[in-house]
C-alpha cells in the first residue's frame, strides 16, 4: 500500500503556529492525528498521513491543525468575504467534453489587502497540487487541478473539446509555440496523460474570451495565459474530471493553502449546456448532525456538552447547539467528515484515550483462537508439510489475470488505483498463477500454496459479495499432472476425516477433460485440474501446471461436525 507523503517547509508551518515547537512535541501532537513525522532535517518536514487526511500534507493544513491541537486557535477557520471585484462571469462548458471529462468545478481566490502570491505559497500550492493529483485524482484520471492568473485573463472562460489541428500554444515548460499534433507527439506530459484529454483527433481545452489557451486538461498549462507568477493577487482554481465528487473534493482541498493564509474565495458558476451549477452547495460548509447519544454509544463516554464543543473547536470545526446535540459545520477541505461516526472519531483524536479507559471488552476469542481459525492454521501446516512455498497474496488481483483465466465472476473494483488491483479474486488460483509468472527465471519444479480470503458474488450480502476462505496449491514442473492435484485434494479432505466424490467439470483456466470438482453431501468443496496451454503461454511459463483448491468455508461444517461427534 502506498502511503501519502510530502515534504513540507518547517519554517512555514512554525510561522503559522506562532510558537516554538520541538521534534518531540510535534511528534506527540501528530500522534493525536492521522499523521506521522518521518523525518525533520533543517527546513524539511517529511510527513506521512492516512489517505483520509490529505489536508495535513500542506503547510497551511498542518499549521491549522497544530493551532487547534495546541489550543492556540480554535473553531472554524475564518474565510474572508470576497470583494465585489471578484464577481466575474461564469465558466462555459461545451457539450462535447462529456465524452472525456464532463465535470468542472472551481473558485476565484483573492489575496488579502497588501498581500500577493509569494515564493513560499507558490511552492506549497504546486507541491500540494501534485499530491492531490496522485491521490484523490488517481494520477489525474478521476480529477486534475489547474491554477491560472485571473487578473490577466479575459472572461468568460470556455471549456471545450476541439480539433487537435486547431490548437497552438506555448507549453508551460517551453519557450516557443507548438501546434497540437506536435505537442501530443513529442511532449513528455502528453505522452503520460494525453490519452486522458484526447479522443478521435480532438482534445480538451480551456480558453478565455480572446481565445488564449489556459491549459489542455488534464495535461499541462500554457506559458502565457496559464502561468501563475509570484506577485499575482487573483487566481483562478479549477478542476476537471470524470466524477463530480472527486472534482469538488479536489478543489475543496486545494483551497486550503490559500485560505490558511487569509485569501478570500468565491465559487465559479459553471454553465453546462442543460443546467448551471453555482458551486455554493459544495464550497459551503456542510452541516452534520451530532448527538451526545452517538458519542456515548460509539465511544462509551458521557462527556459534558462544553467538553464536546471544546474538542470540536480544537479540531477546527464549528459546533452549534441543537435540541438533541449539535450541528457541526465541516469545511470543503475535510471531505473525510461524512457522518456522526467521523465526528466521534474527531472528538476522540483531540481528547485522547486515557490508560484507565482502555478496558478489555467482551470477546469470543479472549484467551484462545476461534476453532475455525485453528482449522485454517492447520491447513497451512499441512501444505507446508507437502513442501509448498506459502504465499501471502492480497485479495485484489489484476484484470489481466482474471480475464486470462476466464474468471468472469471476479468482482470489478470501481476506480481502481491500478489495473494490478482492478478485480477482487474469487479464487486463489489467480494469485498462484500470477506467482508462476513472476518466477519464470527460477528453476523448476515450483510448488506454491496460498490460504486466504476470496470474495464471490452473493446477492444475499448487502455488498453483493460474500467472503470465503480457500486453500490452493499449484505445481509447475515437467511431470505435473492431474494425479498430483487429485492427490492433494484427497489429502486435505482426508486430514480432517472427510471423503468427497470427484466428478468431471469444466473449470476456468483448465484443460477440458482434465479438471474435476469434489463434492461432499452434494456441496462443492474443492476444484482441481491442469492449467490450459494457452494460459501458460501467455504467462510465459514453460512447464505444465496443475492446481487444486479447497473451499475451507464449505468444508468447515463437515469438519466441525466430525470434531463434535
Amino acid at each position: 500500500m502506498i502511503v501519502p507523503q510530502s515534504v513540507l517547509s518547517a519554517n512555514r508551518v512554525l510561522e503559522m503556529v506562532g510558537e516554538p515547537l520541538g521534534r518531540t512535541e510535534l511528534e506527540e501532537q501528530l500522534f493525536r492525528s492521522k499523521a506521522e513525522l518521518k523525518e525533520w532535517t533543517e527546513d524539511a518536514l517529511t510527513i506521512e498521513v492516512t489517505p483520509d487526511r490529505l489536508d495535513l500534507l500542506s503547510e497551511g493544513g498542518l499549521g491549522l491543525f497544530l493551532q487547534g491541537s495546541l489550543g492556540l486557535k480554535t473553531g472554524a477557520v475564518p474565510v474572508p468575504e470576497p470583494t465585489a471585484a471578484l464577481d466575474r462571469p461564469s465558466v462555459l462548458v461545451d457539450a462535447g467534453v462529456g465524452s472525456l471529462r464532463p465535470y468542472l468545478a472551481g473558485a476565484i481566490l483573492a489575496a488579502p489587502p497588501g498581500v500577493a502570491l509569494d515564493a513560499g505559497l507558490y511552492a506549497e500550492a504546486i507541491r500540494f497540487q501534485e499530491v492531490l493529483h496522485a491521490t484523490i485524482g488517481l494520477d489525474r484520471r478521476a480529477a486534475s487541478l489547474g491554477l491560472y492568473p485571473w487578473e490577466r485573463l479575459r472572461p468568460p472562460v470556455r471549456y471545450a473539446l476541439e480539433p487537435v489541428e486547431g490548437v497552438r500554444f506555448t507549453p508551460l515548460d517551453g519557450a516557443a509555440e507548438v501546434d497540437g499534433p506536435r505537442f501530443f507527439a513529442e511532449h513528455s506530459m502528453a505522452q503520460k496523460y494525453g490519452r486522458l484529454g484526447r479522443s478521435n483527433g480532438e482534445c480538451l481545452t480551456l480558453r478565455d474570451a480572446e481565445g488564449e489557451i489556459l491549459s489542455l486538461p488534464p495535461i499541462l498549462n500554457s506559458r502565457n495565459a496559464g502561468e501563475i507568477r509570484i506577485g499575482d493577487r487573483e487566481l483562478l482554481l479549477e478542476s476537471t474530471g470524470t466524477r463530480a465528487t472527486r472534482v469538488e473534493e479536489a478543489v475543496g482541498l486545494m483551497l486550503l493553502p490559500f485560505v490558511a493564509r487569509g485569501w478570500s474565495l468565491r465559487p465559479l458558476r459553471v454553465e453546462y449546456p442543460d443546467h448551471a451549477d453555482s458551486g455554493l452547495d459544495w464550497i459551503s460548509a456542510r452541516r452534520l448532525p451530532f448527538t451526545a447519544s452517538t458519542l456515548r454509544d460509539l465511544a462509551g463516554l458521557a462527556l459534558p456538552d462544553s467538553d464536546v464543543e471544546g474538542f470540536l473547536g480544537r479540531a477546527r470545526l464549528a459546533a452549534t447547539k441543537a435540541a438533541d446535540g449539535w450541528w457541526v459545520a465541516t469545511p470543503p477541505w475535510r471531505p473525510d467528515l461524512q457522518t456522526s461516526v467521523d465526528l466521534t472519531e474527531e472528538v476522540l483524536d483531540v481528547r485522547g484515550i486515557l490508560p484507565e479507559e482502555s478496558l478489555l471488552s467482551s470477546s469470543a476469542t479472549r484467551g484462545r483462537r476461534l476453532a475455525e481459525t485453528r482449522y485454517r492454521r492447520q491447513v497451512r501446516r499441512y501444505l507446508l508439510g507437502l513442501g509448498c512455498v506459502e504465499l501471502r497474496s492480497p485479495v485484489l488481483v489484476s484484470a489481466r489475470h482474471t480475464a486470462l483465466l476466464g474468471r468472469t465472476s471476479a468482482i470489478h473494483v470501481v476506480n481502481p488505483v491500478s489495473e494490478l488491483y482492478a478485480r477482487v479474486r474469487d479464487a486463489v488460483q489467480v494469485s498462484l498463477l500470477a506467482a508462476f509468472e513472476h518466477n519464470v527465471r527460477y528453476p523448476y519444479p515450483q510448488l506454491f500454496s496460498d490460504v486466504g480470503p476470496v470474495v464471490v458474488p452473493d446477492p444475499r450480502e448487502p455488498s453483493g459479495g460474500g467472503t470465503r476462505w480457500h486453500a490452493g496449491i499449484a505445481l509447475a514442473g515437467e511431470r505435473a499432472g492431474f494425479a498430483d492435484a487429485a492427490a492433494w485434494a484427497d489429502y486435505l479432505l482426508g486430514a480432517f476425516g472427510a471423503q468427497g466424490v470427484r466428478e468431471p467439470a469444466e473449470l476456468p483456466g483448465t484443460i477440458p477433460g482434465r479438471a474435476a470438482r469434489v463434492r461432499i453431501a452434494g456441496e462443492a468443496v474443492a476444484e482441481l485440474g491442469e492449467i490450459g496451454p494457452s494460459v501458460l503461454a501467455e504467462l510465459k511459463v514453460p512447464m505444465p501446471v496443475t492446481w487444486a483448491e479447497v473451499d475451507l468455508t464449505a468444508l468447515w461444517p463437515f469438519v466441525r461436525r466430525t470434531e463434535s461427534a
